[in-house]
């Protein structure tokens, strides 16, 4: 018997073929905790240039630039450059925004305008590092419930031979809060310096908002993994530590002179203040380095590494469709470097995300969170540490609380029910990083300011980001 495609089918002819293909439910979108759409399908506009079209490149950045401002002549240069022989894309756009220069675009010489579907934002306002991971996350979703087709495919036309309708997806929920969020962002974008703030969910472990300003996001997503010293953040683990070790009660007497030689190590308060003899409380809330310091020398080398581990700092978490690093606690035998570790300097680094999980399992009833961004999928850790104990929360509250009532974070405190911790951290030579990590309602934040110099401009970014927030504050 002679071969034919009509064996297969009676409609397949000799210059055809057999299609399989998957089908997908593109229509399912991402929305916030609140159901506002944060991602969905969309049209965009591939805008790229063909080989050695360097003289383009001033034209097409006019037309772009205000869209994206970091896209110039030079860059698409050197993108072209960077691939010789292939085209170059120089940016995606969304119909809104290609519409109005479409034209002039492709008069341009050397331009390629390629249609294509994309999960974007569904507005360019509300991004965030957070959402990066979450289109590999909806395609697995789609691909999971994928229905399949199979097909005739002639020159002369296409033949249905048979297959499945997908699932039917539904939307796919986030911890996120469209307006925090947005309050965070006009918050970092407020700053010239690299600027973070994260927010979270204490009684959940959801991420309520990450933003980054345009600084910080040409770094990369250093809100969620960059590494840096805390500061006076840290202070948090250092007097849970002691509370936890009996060493200390709010109440108890201690020394805060301007500067401190401990285990060889001189430290000096900020601006060299003295308070004299002060109960731990005021010390706490005013941020006496050498308070801290003495302190310290006193704890067992494990001591901070574990206590931070109880609240979540230096725990490895694995959440789906989130990256994260929170920092490392080393184990200091003694000398300088527990006096360093003390108020957050030496080698102990935090990430911005790290800080925010301290903060939220502080107010967690100091119950270390888990944190998440998909409310139906579980996180993992590679540590289950015990809670702190309730009594060492509470005087931890109750001193954070001090800190924006009477303490370094006094402009703050038309905040009700505000509590935190200002942090400076010295960086050798460069300007000193600003921090201010806190707890209002059931929201847990921390706010960073690369190269500020002190925490006032953390202090009062965290102030318009929580001003801002409005009824997003309390529901």
């Amino acid at each position: 018997m002679a071969w034919s495609p009509s064996i297969l089918d009676s409609r397949l002819t000799t210059d055809g073929y057999l299609g399989y293909s998957d089908t997908k439910s593109y229509t399912a979108p991402i929305v916030d905790r609140n159901n506002i759409e944060i991602m969905g399908w969309a049209p965009i506009t591939v805008v790229s240039l063909a080989p050695d079209s360097h003289a383009s490149a001033a034209r097409v950045a006019s037309l772009v630039g205000g869209i994206e401002p970091a896209i110039t002549a030079e860059t698409i240069r050197t993108g072209l450059d960077a691939n010789p022989g292939t085209d170059y894309a120089v940016i995606s756009l969304r119909r809104e925004d290609i519409e109005p220069i479409r034209g002039m675009l492709e008069a341009v010489p050397g331009i390629r305008l390629v249609e294509q579907g994309r999960l974007i934002t569904s507005d360019r306002r509300i991004d965030s590092p957070a959402f990066a991971g979450l289109p590999d996350y909806w395609n697995d979703r789609l691909t999971t419930g994928a229905g399949w087709a199979l097909q005739v495919v002639n020159p002369s036309g296409t033949f249905e031979l048979g297959g499945r309708e997908p699932d039917e997806l539904r939307s796919i929920e986030t911890t996120v809060d469209v307006a925090l969020q947005a309050a965070a962002q006009n918050a970092v974008d407020a700053q010239n310096a690299p600027a973070t703030i994260v927010a979270l969910e204490p009684s959940t472990g959801g991420i309520l908002a990450v933003a980054q300003n345009p600084a910080a996001d040409a770094q990369g997503p250093i809100s969620l993994t960059g590494l840096y010293p805390p500061g006076s953040t840290f202070k948090t683990v250092t007097t849970a530590a002691a509370l936890d070790a009996g060493l200390a009660t709010v109440d108890t007497p201690v020394a805060c002179p301007s500067r401190a030689t401990i285990e060889g190590r001189s430290i000096p308060n900020d601006n060299e203040f003295d308070l004299g003899t002060v109960p731990l409380h005021t010390a706490f809330a005013r941020s006496c380095n050498t308070t801290q310091g003495a302190l310290a020398v006193q704890l067992s080398p494990e001591a901070m590494r574990d206590t931070a581990a109880r609240l979540g700092f230096g725990v490895d978490f694995r959440a789906p469709a989130l990256t994260t690093v929170t920092g490392q606690v080393p184990v200091t035998t003694g000398g300088a470097a527990r006096v360093e570790a003390a108020i957050g300097q030496g080698t102990v680094t935090a990430s911005p995300f790290g800080i925010a999980v301290m903060e939220a399992s502080l107010a967690n009833d100091g119950h270390m969170i888990m944190p998440n961004l998909i409310p139906d999928e579980r996180t993992t850790a590679d540590q289950t540490p015990a809670p702190l104990p309730a009594e060492t929360v509470a005087a931890l509250r109750t001193m954070m609380r001090e800190a924006v009532t009477n303490g370094s974070a006094s402009s703050l405190n038309d905040i009700e029910n505000l509590g935190g911790k200002t942090g400076t951290a010295e960086i050798g030579s460069g300007p000193a990083h600003g921090w201010f990590a806190g707890i209002v309602h059931d929201i847990a934040f921390c706010a960073f300011v690369e190269g500020a110099d002190s925490s006032g401009p953390a202090v009062a970014m965290s102030g318009q980001f929580l001003r801002g927030a409005g009824e997003a504050l309390t529901r």
